[in-house]
C-alpha cells in the first residue's frame, strides 16, 4: 500500500535553495494492514521476546549480563556512526588505561553507555517518554568528545542532510529547523497515545519518525536506536533491557537504509516493520543463545577452580571479580573481593595457570588480565567496520 508520509517544502539556507521533508504525523494513514506474514512475523518476535525475558529472570546474576551486553550495544550502535573502537579499548577506557585508537572514539562509546543508563534510570524514577527524557540522553550521549560542541541535549537550529556535501545534493533533508519542535511534539504525542499497536510495533514506528525529524544536529542515529529501547523498557514489555538492534542493523544497513527512504518516499511501512520484526526476532533468540553461552561458560569454569584444592576458595572470589569486570588488573580485583592485595594476586596467577585469564600488557608492574572468554562471547559481532 502506497501512502502520502509528508510534504516536501522548498527552502533556502546559506545562499542555497533546497527541498526538506517534513512527515506527517503517526500513526500511519491510511492505517496499517497487518498482512499474513507480517502478523506471523509480529508473533514471533514477540514469543522471541518472552524466551529473552524468561531466560533473563533466570540468570543467577542478571547484571553481569546486562553490564557486558550494553556495551557491546555501545559499541555496536557506535560503530554504524564510524567509531573504530573495540570491546577492549571500551574496557581499557574504562579503567583509565590508554587505548590503542583514537580517544575520541572511545569516548563516544563510552558516552552510549551513559545516555543509555540514564534514560532507563529517568524511567524508573517516574520519568514518562518525552521530548524532555529524549533531550536529557542526547545532552549526556554528546557530553564530551567529538560532540560536545553541537548544543547537546538541544533540539537543531539549522539544516541538517543525509548523503552529499551539500544539502541541495544531499539524499535526503529532514524538516527544517522551524517545523522541528512541533515533528516531535507530535512523535511525543504518538509515543503515550492509546492504539492498537504493540509496544514492537510503536517502536518500530517511532524509530523510523525520529530518524527522518533528525532533531538534534549531532548523535540522531545513536539515539534512534536508544528510542527503541526506551519505549520497550517505558512499556514493560521486557523486564530488563536487553534487546539491541545494532547488531542487526549493522550487519543489513544497506537494506536498512533503503527500507527507511522507502517509507519517506513511498509510505511503505508494513515493509519496513516485517523487517525491524525479523530483526526483533533474530537478535532476542541471539540475546538468549549469548546469556546460555556466559552462563555455561561461568559453571565450567567454576567447577574447574573448585578442583583447585585450599586455594580454590580465594580463586572463586577473583573469578566472581572478573564476571563483572572481565578485564582488570590486580589491585582492582583486591577492591572488588575485599582480600588483600597479595591475596588477589594469588588468586589472579591461579586462574591465568589454568587459562582462565590472560596477561594483556606485557608489563612487569600494573599489569592486566583478561577473562578471554567471556570478553570473546561478549564480542561476537562487535568488531569495527571497515572504513568506506
Amino acid at each position: 500500500m502506497l501512502r502520502t508520509t509528508g510534504r516536501r517544502e522548498l527552502i533556502s539556507w546559506g545562499g542555497e535553495r533546497f527541498a526538506a521533508f517534513i512527515p506527517l504525523p503517526l500513526p500511519p494513514d491510511p492505517p496499517l494492514q497487518f498482512s499474513a506474514p507480517l502478523e506471523h512475523q509480529h508473533e514471533r518476535a514477540l514469543l522471541a521476546l518472552g524466551r529473552l525475558d524468561a531466560v533473563s529472570m533466570l540468570l543467577p546474576d542478571p547484571d553481569l549480563f546486562l553490564y557486558g551486553y550494553v556495551r557491546r550495544e555501545a559499541l555496536l550502535s557506535s560503530q554504524i556512526e564510524g567509531t573504530q573502537s573495540s570491546l577492549s579499548d571500551l574496557l581499557l577506557f574504562e579503567l583509565d588505561e590508554l587505548p590503542g585508537v583514537p580517544l575520541d572514539d572511545v569516548v563516544e562509546v563510552s558516552n552510549y553507555v551513559a545516555a543509555l543508563e540514564l534514560g532507563l534510570g529517568l524511567l524508573r524514577e517516574g520519568l514518562p517518554l518525552s521530548n524532555r527524557l529524549i533531550r536529557a540522553v542526547h545532552g549526556r550521549l554528546l557530553a564530551t568528545g567529538r560532540g560536545a560542541g553541537k548544543r547537546p541535549g538541544e533540539f537543531r537550529r539549522e539544516p541538517v542532510w543525509i548523503g552529499g556535501p551539500t544539502p541541495a545534493t544531499a539524499t535526503f533533508v529532514p524538516p527544517p529547523p522551524e517545523e522541528v519542535e512541533q515533528a516531535m511534539a507530535e512523535l511525543e504525542r504518538f509515543l503515550n497515545s492509546d492504539g492498537p499497536w504493540s509496544a514492537l510495533v510503536r517502536a518500530g514506528l517511532a524509530h523510523v519518525q525520529f530518524e527522518t525529524i533528525h532533531p538534534f544536529l549531532d548523535g540522531n542515529g545513536r539515539v534512534g536506536r536508544l528510542l527503541v529501547v526506551l519505549v520497550l523498557a517505558a512499556a514493560g514489555t521486557l523486564d530488563r533491557p536487553l534487546l539491541y538492534l545494532s547488531l542487526y542493523f549493522k550487519r543489513n544497513r544497506d537494506r536498512y537504509f533503503a527500507l527507511l527512504d522507502a517509507v519517506r518516499e513511498r509510505g511503505t511501512w508494513e515493509e519496513w516493520l516485517e523487517f525491524f520484526l525479523a530483526g526483533v526476532e533474530q537478535t532476542a533468540a541471539a540475546a538468549v543463545r549469548t546469556a546460555q553461552q556466559i552462563t555455561q561458560l561461568f559453571d565450567q569454569d567454576r567447577r574447574r577452580v573448585r578442583g583447585q584444592g585450599r586455594a580454590a576458595n580465594t580463586a572463586l572470589r577473583v573469578l566472581a571479580a572478573f564476571e563483572r569486570r572481565p578485564l582488570a588488573g590486580t589491585r582492582l580485583v583486591a577492591e572488588l573481593t575485599g582480600l588483600s592485595y597479595a591475596s588477589a594476586d594469588r588468586g589472579v596467577q591461579l586462574l591465568r595457570g589454568l587459562g582462565i585469564l590472560e596477561e594483556i600488557t606485557g608489563r612487569r608492574r600494573d599489569r592486566l588480565y583478561a577473562y578471554r572468554d567471556y570478553i570473546a562471547l561478549l564480542n561476537e559481532g562487535a568488531e569495527p567496520l571497515a572504513r568506506r
